[in-house]
């Protein structure tokens, strides 16, 4: 019994993923290059090396993809630099993380390390105490779940391991803990955790 599904007259066959990778690679046209890249940039900011990473992936010709790179550059549609501050101000706003966390998913994102640090330099000159104030929020995002411990000392250690996985500096991890989980305290900074 054959149990593939039949196709109607009017159906395609379907073009397998090595077949699709194929056909693009024998594209000369940037402007198919260009329609790509749009669509990709159209769902978020990205960084160059995300950008040509996906568009080798998707199996388009390496010097192509450079050229298409420039000029997606050129257009200011891509500028590392620029998505690095918008990384960072949305990480800022809607999920926390410390310097050590956004040092890493920058680099993740193919972000130079210089481009980094130039970008995480002006958000300490922006705010001060980014990191600190980025704890805080983080605390306050998730405090309804860490004031359900009723003991103090486990409220503080796990405000503690929670800033810790997201990233923060120790320091950071110990005052902060401490100050959420003594609030009334003026300078919870002695505690440790």
């Amino acid at each position: 019994m054959n149990t593939r599904p039949r196709r109607g007259k009017n159906q395609k066959a379907r073009v397998s993923i090595a077949e699709r990778r194929a056909l693009r690679a024998e594209i000369t046209d940037p402007n198919v290059l260009m329609e790509a890249a749009a669509a990709f940039l159209a769902v978020r900011p990205r960084s160059v090396a995300e950008t040509r990473r996906r568009l080798l992936h998707l199996g388009y010709q390496a010097p192509l993809v450079e050229t298409v790179l420039v000029r997606l550059a050129d257009l200011l549609y891509l500028d590392d630099e620029a998505f690095a501050r918008a990384w960072v101000g949305s990480r800022d706003r809607a999920r926390p993380r410390g310097e050590t966390a956004l040092r890493r998913e920058l680099a993740l994102k193919g972000v130079d390390r210089e481009t980094v640090r130039a970008v995480l330099a002006e958000r300490d000159v922006t705010e001060s105490l980014p990191d600190r104030a980025a704890a805080e929020r983080l605390l306050a995002r998730r405090g309804a779940a860490l004031r359900r411990e009723t003991d103090p000392q486990k409220q503080r250690q796990k405000a503690y391991a929670l800033l810790a996985r997201n990233g923060f500096d120790p320091e950071i991890c110990r005052s902060a803990a401490a100050a959420f989980a003594n609030p009334s305290s003026d300078d919870a900074g002695d505690d440790s955790a």
